[in-house]
């Protein structure tokens, strides 16, 4: 059962932020009254639809439309969510999307703390600020990123996701077969079907969404993910994400663990992100 979450409506506002830090958190299935982008600056942020299971990892930006059903889960993360009243954004249709965070992006996102969705008025300054911000997501979205794998409510078919994504490094259509009772040929048919992705670009797709969490993650190297992740060298690893991402992955690493800007370590971090609040109330 989906649980609506208020956010701003009662105070007549039109946009605004919440910062948020967590360990581990999962909040259970739930919509918002707004439009919301969460942006990750650590950690990996996961948000399931009905439609796909979305991964955020850090420097990225997930669009989750208002009044979409999904559950989220953060691990290790701190994060920025912008929130806008739908008039806002028109026209996004009913579906997650993740975004290439530009560095502009980003940096108004930072700014855009100091109006937190939760304070009691608006004003002139942050509306047109949330408005120009607004405009420059809309054009994001015609430029997302495949970041996402399908999932299924039927119970053989999300044990074939679950079964891979347990052994990404080994596993082999005919090994998940045999799990499933299914011959290789039935698995191949009835996965595409089921899914409209081959079993063979759900586990590619798979190694590559681990293997941008794991490169987020201080401590293993390029090849110890591409291993870790079941590719066979650290070339055919490297094609593979430049193919998917645009960046190699050593380029995507020390993209994604720079340094946080000041302004977000000293302004929004210590003084605006509360630690021990859940923006879900659960």
């Amino acid at each position: 059962m989906f649980r609506g979450v208020d956010l701003g409506a009662e105070r007549d506002l039109r946009a605004g932020t919440y910062p948020f830090d967590a360990d581990d958190l999962v909040a259970d299935w739930h919509t918002h009254d707004l439009h919301q982008l969460e942006y990750a600056f650590e950690g990996v942020v996961e948000v399931e639809t009905d439609a796909g299971h979305h991964l955020l990892p850090p420097q990225q930006a997930i669009w989750i439309p208002a009044g979409l059903p999904h559950r989220t889960t953060l691990r290790r993360v701190r994060t920025v969510a912008v929130f806008f009243a739908p008039a806002m954004v028109p026209g996004t249709h009913d579906r997650a999307r993740v975004l290439p965070a530009a560095p502009v992006v980003r940096e108004m996102i930072v700014y855009g703390a100091r109006w937190p969705i939760t304070r009691s008025g608006s004003d002139a300054t942050a509306d047109a600020y949330f408005q120009a911000l607004a405009l420059v997501v809309a054009e994001l979205l015609d430029h997302e990123m495949p970041l996402h794998l399908p999932t299924s409510r039927d119970p053989v078919i999300a044990e074939v996701m679950r079964y891979t994504g347990e052994h990404l490094a080994s596993v082999t259509a005919a090994e998940v077969g045999r799990e499933v009772g299914w011959s290789e040929r039935t698995l191949r048919r009835r996965f595409a079907a089921a899914t409209g992705m081959t079993w063979r670009r759900y586990l590619l797709q798979s190694r590559l969404l681990r293997a941008m969490a794991l490169l987020a993650e201080p401590g293993p190297t390029v090849l110890d993910v591409a291993t870790r992740v079941g590719f066979d060298s650290p070339t055919a690893f490297a094609r593979s994400f430049r193919s998917a991402t645009g960046q190699t992955p050593s380029e995507y690493r020390r993209r994604t663990t720079g340094q946080l800007p000041v302004l977000c370590t000293e302004d929004v971090v210590e003084n605006v992100i509360p630690s021990t609040q859940n923006r879900w109330g659960a």
